[in-house]
C-alpha cells in the first residue's frame, strides 16, 4: 500500500494484492464449492478442484476481488485513522489481458483507490445561542371559523330553481379561449364550481352570481402572472359557460349528531380534536422558524473545507428538484428573473450550506452520544410503508435490503434529535404572535433553509 496523493481532503492509495494471495483465496473458495455443487458424473464432494476452477474460477475470482476491494478499503481507513466522506472509488486495470490474468490468478491485482476524507474541525460554541421563538395559540374565533368551514365542506346540496348565490354549487360546461381560440385543457362538460370557494381563476366564480339553470354566459378573466401553465400565465381569456344545474347547500346543524358523522362522540370532542390539529400546525411552524434560526447561527460559526464529492452530490440532488419543479410548472429561469448560470451558483451555495451543517450536526451528535434507536427507525419505516398502500412488502424489502435507503430514514430523525439537544442549550425568548405573523412568508429564509 503506497500513498500517491494527499492534497486537502483528497487521498489516493496504490494497492497491490499478490497473485499468490489471490490464488490462495480462490483455492479456498473452490474447496467450499466442492461440497455445494452438483455435477453430472461426479459424486457429491468429489468434483476435482481443477474441474471446478475451469467452470467457476473466473466468476469466483471476481467475487474475491470485490471482497478484497471492500476489505482493503476498510482496513486502509482504519490504519490511517481516516473516515471517508463518500464511498471510495477504485481504478482497476482496463485491458482484457490484464483482467483475464488477474481473474485466472496469474497476475498481481494492482489498483488505485481514491477517496475524500471527512474534514477535521472544532465545533464552535453552541451554548447560549439566542433564539426568538414566535408562539401562536389557536383562538376561539379561529376554531369557530374552522368548524364552520368543516360544516360548509360537509354540506349536502340540493338543486334549486332560483339564481346562484354565494356558496351555491353549479354544474357547468365551459370552453376557455384566448384571442378567440380554444386552448388545451380549458374545457369541461361537467365542471363543478362553488361560488366563493376561490378555487377557480380570479373573477370566474363571481361572474356566475345570479346565473340560473340553462343560462349561457361569457366570462372575462385574466390568468395570474404566477399561473402554473406558462403558456397561459398573465393572459386574458374568455370562457363560454352553460349552466346545467344550480344547487344550494342544505343547512347543517352543528351539534353532537353532526359530530358523530366524523366518528367522534360529541361536538365538544370534535372541537377539541380540531383545536389540537390546528395547534399542531402552529407548533410545526414555530419549530421550523426556531430551527432555521439555530441552523443559521451554526452556519455562521463554522467555516472549513468541504469534501467536493459530497457537495457535488448534494448540488445534483437540489438541482434535479429545481429543474423538475420548473418543468412541471412550465416556467423558465427567465420567468424567475434569473439565469441558469446564476441559479446554479445560488443553489451550489445552498448545497454547500447543507453539507457543512450536516457535518456540524453529525459531529455534535457524535460528541454527545446521540443515537437513533431501533424503535425510532422502525416507526419511520412503518410511516414510509403506509405511503404505498398495496405495495407494503415491496417497500419493506427495499429498505431492509438497501442500507443507503435505510440511512435516508435515519438521517432526519438524527438531525431532529441533535436540534432538540442544541435547543436545550440555547437562550430562548418566547414572543406571542398571531397566526398570520407566524405563517408570514420569508422567501430569503425559505431559500436558505
Amino acid at each position: 500500500m503506497t500513498e500517491t496523493l494527499n492534497e486537502g481532503l483528497k487521498r489516493e492509495i496504490q494497492i497491490v494484492v499478490p497473485a499468490t494471495e489471490l490464488d490462495s483465496r480462490l483455492s479456498a473458495r473452490l474447496e467450499q464449492l466442492k461440497g455445494q455443487v452438483k455435477l453430472n458424473g461426479f459424486r457429491p464432494g468429489k468434483v476435482p478442484t481443477a474441474h471446478l476452477r475451469r467452470l467457476y474460477g473466473k466468476s469466483a475470482m471476481a467475487e474475491i476481488v470485490q471482497e478484497l476491494l471492500n476489505e482493503n478499503a476498510r482496513k486502509t481507513l482504519e490504519e490511517r485513522g481516516e473516515r471517508a466522506a463518500v464511498q471510495p472509488n477504485f481504478e482497476l486495470p482496463e485491458s482484457e489481458d490484464e483482467t483475464g490474468d488477474i481473474l485466472s490468478g496469474k497476475r498481481d491485482l494492482a489498483y488505485k483507490m481514491t477517496y475524500e476524507v471527512l474534514p477535521q474541525f472544532t465545533v464552535g460554541e453552541v451554548t447560549g445561542i439566542k433564539i426568538d421563538r414566535p408562539v401562536a395559540e389557536v383562538t376561539d374565533e379561529e376554531l369557530d371559523a374552522e368548524v364552520a368551514k368543516l360544516a360548509r365542506d360537509s354540506s349536502e346540496y340540493q338543486p334549486k330553481d332560483g339564481e346562484a348565490e354565494n356558496g351555491d354549487r353549479l354544474t357547468i360546461s365551459y370552453v376557455g379561449k384566448i384571442d378567440g381560440e380554444a386552448f388545451e385543457g380549458g374545457a369541461d362538460e361537467n365542471g363543478m364550481v362553488q361560488i366563493g370557494s376561490g378555487r377557480f381563476i380570479p373573477g370566474f366564480e363571481e361572474q356566475l352570481i345570479g346565473a340560473k339553470k340553462g343560462d349561457e354566459r361569457v366570462l372575462n378573466v385574466t390568468f395570474p402572472e404566477e399561473y402554473g401553465a406558462k403558456q397561459l400565465a398573465g393572459k386574458a381569456a374568455t370562457f363560454d359557460v352553460t349552466v346545467k344545474e344550480v344547487s344550494a347547500p342544505v343547512a347543517v346543524t352543528v351539534d353532537d349528531e353532526w359530530a358523530k358523522k366524523f366518528g367522534i362522540e360529541s361536538l365538544e370532542k370534535l372541537r377539541e380534536t380540531i383545536r389540537e390539529q390546528m395547534q399542531n400546525q402552529l407548533n410545526v411552524a414555530t419549530r421550523t422558524k426556531i430551527k432555521r434560526q439555530l441552523l443559521d447561527q451554526l452556519d455562521e460559526r463554522h467555516s472549513f473545507e468541504l469534501p467536493p464529492t459530497m457537495v457535488e452530490q448534494e448540488f445534483e440532488n437540489v438541482w434535479r428538484q429545481v429543474t423538475q419543479d420548473l418543468e412541471r410548472s412550465g416556467r423558465s429561469f427567465e420567468d424567475e428573473e434569473t439565469t441558469e448560470e446564476a441559479a446554479k451558483a445560488d443553489y451550489r451555495k445552498i448545497a454547500e450550506r447543507r453539507v457543512r451543517l450536516g457535518l456540524v450536526l453529525s459531529e455534535i451528535g457524535e460528541q454527545n452520544a446521540i443515537q437513533v434507536t431501533d424503535e425510532e427507525l422502525q416507526r419511520a419505516l412503518v410511516d414510509r410503508i403506509r405511503q404505498f398502500p398495496g405495495q407494503e412488502k415491496e417497500v419493506y424489502d427495499f429498505y431492509k435490503s438497501n442500507p443507503e435507503a435505510l440511512a435516508s430514514l435515519r438521517a432526519p430523525i438524527f438531525e431532529e434529535k441533535v436540534v432538540d439537544h442544541l435547543l436545550t442549550l440555547a437562550d430562548i425568548t418566547d414572543r406571542t404572535v398571531s397566526r398570520e405573523e407566524l405563517f408570514k412568508d420569508d422567501e430569503d429564509a425559505d431559500a436558505a433553509a
